[in-house]
């Protein structure tokens, strides 16, 4: 099967904000290449004894993405000039040129796999399936994951900001509800701290399968979990089957513009104490998702930043 490559060129200053106007489009993953050195983290969380030889770094930034063959790639490239141009409010967007291409699966499919290598988060060890463990690393608790064509490797900011809050908020026995599950990750990462049951909601069905796979590996019981392909927002059949009144953390790494509609649907899922972990919020969209969560009747209790993404942590106004 044949695939048209869109590749941006853009700047290191706007790869986030770029990443998100696409996420929001429907992209559901990028490709970046720029000449950013690693930091010293970086590197130890990718445990490569020889760092690779990059050229000067320019500040440009190259962010691609595939869209399968038969879309309207006149419309789809039209929305995003029209991003790109929005963004430029913001930030530096370079060029902002889009080049088109043609490739096949088999180019991309697997070889991402060669940039996702085992890292920490504080004493979380997560690693991919296809590399072994490493026996130098010491760690309280490891993840096996396989993001498969899902979202969710743990390396992301969002990612990485939803499993340090729930780390400083998740209780053992705790029922957690996973909004937008996507390979499983915070999923099992909730499970391994201690949860003891997780429901997800997540509109791709391929998720279903990610996010079994995923438990199966991580030697998770299937019963621990139940997952549902649906939106959350509008699906009242869906929110009876989640439940109300009963989650004691709920946890959405999805996006802005997903949140703020959601929001209003969260408070009625949890307990009366119950704690509410969003992200996946671009920097510039901060106060637009604060005021949407005040709206719903939640106090904000905590706000992370890591890069451009925000973590915000809040519970029910009593």
């Amino acid at each position: 099967m044949k695939y048209t490559k869109f590749s941006i060129l853009t700047t290191t200053e706007a790869e986030d904000f770029i990443s998100a106007m696409l996420y929001e489009l429907g992209v559901m993953g990028v490709e970046i290449e720029n000449n950013v050195p690693l930091t010293r983290e970086e590197l130890a969380g990718m445990f490569v004894d020889f760092p690779p030889e990059l050229a000067p770094d320019d500040g440009s930034s190259v962010i691609s993405f595939y869209a399968a063959d038969g879309i309207d790639t006149r419309a789809l490239l039209q929305q995003i000039y029209d991003g790109i141009e929005e963004q430029r409010q913001f930030v530096n967007v370079g060029p902002g040129t889009v080049k088109i291409g043609e490739t096949e699966d088999t180019d991309w499919l697997n070889n991402w796999k060669q940039y996702f290598h085992a890292f920490l988060i504080d004493d979380i060890y997560i690693r991919p399936t296809w590399e072994k463990p490493d026996p130098a690393v010491s760690c309280k608790t490891e993840i096996v994951i396989d993001p498969g064509i899902s979202f969710g490797t743990g390396k992301h900011e969002t990612t990485q900001l939803c499993i340090k809050a729930l780390r400083k908020y998740l209780k053992e026995g705790a029922l957690v509800l996973d909004a937008g599950f996507g390979s499983g990750i915070l999923s099992i990462v909730s499970l391994k701290l201690g949860a003891s049951k997780v429901v997800g909601t997540d509109i791709d069905e391929a998720c279903l399968t990610s996010v079994k796979e995923n438990f199966a590996v991580n030697g998770l019981p299937a019963k621990q979990g139940i997952f549902y392909c649906g939106n959350l927002i509008d699906d009242k059949k869906l929110q009876d089957n989640v439940g109300t009144g009963c989650f004691d953390i709920v946890v959405a790494n999805i996006l802005a513009d997903v949140i703020i509609p959601m929001a209003p649907v969260i408070p009625d899922r949890m307990k009366p104490d119950g704690i509410f972990i969003a992200s996946g919020i671009i920097d510039f969209k901060e106060k637009e998702v604060k005021e949407a969560l005040s709206d719903a009747g939640f106090t904000i209790l905590e706000t992370m930043h890591q890069g451009e993404w925000v973590g915000i942590v809040c519970n029910r106004s009593l």
